[in-house]
């Protein structure tokens, strides 16, 4: 399987193209219902568009990718389907409770994590998208346990020390 590589602009190129005035969030008007992990052996995809997103600074989501806050789309599981791979997800649940992480057991790529007892809670990792998901986040969670070494930007989002509450 040839890897995808329309999208590995890196960060230099993309502060380029931001210093010469080109949008930095161009409009999406197609936005990406596929992806999958790193391998490529687990896919998915979505019936509907994400429709929001945020970043999570809890100390699970910083373990669990290695960086500072988690960047995830939530969408409602019922328009979630794996297309290929299901048999190399592997759920891990903390102890505690709250969401399974599921990431491919081959290549470690962090997918989704679901809450098991409401499929419809459900929330994909931005980096798994295929293309630009066309929702950007815009609240930040547990933002008491940033990391000390990744401030939270001064950047506008709505922040919740704890969990974002459910209206």
């Amino acid at each position: 399987m040839e890897r995808d590589t329309r999208n590995d602009r890196c960060c230099f190129w993309r502060e380029a193209e931001a210093r010469e005035g080109m949008a930095h969030f161009p409009r999406v008007t197609d936005p990406s219902m596929t992806g999958g992990c790193l391998c490529g052996g687990v896919r998915f995809e979505l019936t509907e568009p994400a429709p929001a997103a945020n970043y999570c600074h809890c100390t699970r989501c910083q373990r669990r990718t290695g960086t500072g806050s988690s960047a995830q789309a939530r969408i409602d599981g019922r328009t979630f389907r794996l297309t290929q791979g299901e048999e190399l997800v592997q759920a891990w649940r903390h102890p505690d409770g709250g969401f399974e992480k599921c990431f491919c057991r081959e290549c470690g790529a962090h997918l989704f994590s679901r809450n098991p007892d409401d499929p419809t809670q459900m929330s994909l990792r931005m980096g798994a998208f295929d293309g630009d998901p066309g929702v950007r986040p815009s609240w930040r969670t547990y933002v008491e346990y940033a990391a000390a070494w990744e401030p939270v930007p001064d950047d506008g989002l709505e922040r919740f020390a704890e969990g974002r509450p459910r209206f």
